[in-house]
């Protein structure tokens, strides 16, 4: 059975405020991580003509993530150290409650069940650098309110969220690598 992981991170908040850009620099310094969901599922939905959108069908968009996240934490377990998640399974949920869209039972569940450290690191909406382009549509507003989203769906979950400086990606990354050294 599925159960908490002390080696796992998430790194969540909402769209363009430099969560990629971080995942990608730690990675850079040796940690294994995990992609985002969102942005891969979209690429080959559109890639293929599927409706798994998140503009076209939310539910299905969020049934893969789930998907997506689940297999994440399941491959993690694979090798040994820290890995670092670009999202988790809670951010589904996070994501229906922004869309305004019931969250299933079974996947209440998988939260529940496929656990992560208990400080989870959320990077702010930062105007400064956030951007649109084919796979994020969402505007500033929306990133403020999924941001929202997600700090409550943590916190409800008894995750503790840890903000993210507003700083360099290296700075960032000195951030998190000194936060998950003193895990």
């Amino acid at each position: 059975m599925p159960s908490h992981s002390d080696a796992f991170f998430v790194l969540t908040g909402g769209p363009g405020s430099g969560k990629t850009s971080l995942i990608e620099a730690l990675h850079a310094r040796g940690f294994r991580t995990a992609p985002e969901a969102g942005r891969g599922i979209i690429r080959d939905q559109m890639e293929i003509g599927g409706s798994a959108l998140p503009w076209q069908d939310p539910a299905l968009f969020a049934e893969l993530m789930l998907a997506w996240e689940l297999r994440s934490w399941r491959e993690a377990h694979a090798a040994a150290g820290p890995v670092v998640f670009d999202r988790g399974v809670p951010d589904t949920l996070g994501y229906l409650r922004l869309t305004a869209l019931p969250v299933p039972v079974h996947m209440r569940e998988a939260a529940k069940r496929f656990r992560y450290n208990r400080r989870v690191f959320i990077a702010p909406p930062w105007p400064e650098i956030f951007t649109q382009d084919s796979e994020r549509r969402q505007t500033l507003d929306e990133a403020w309110r999924t941001h929202d989203a997600m700090v409550e769906i943590y916190a409800e979950l008894d995750y503790e969220l840890v903000a993210l400086p507003l700083a360099s990606v290296e700075e960032r990354a000195d951030f998190v690598t000194e936060q998950i050294r003193q895990d």
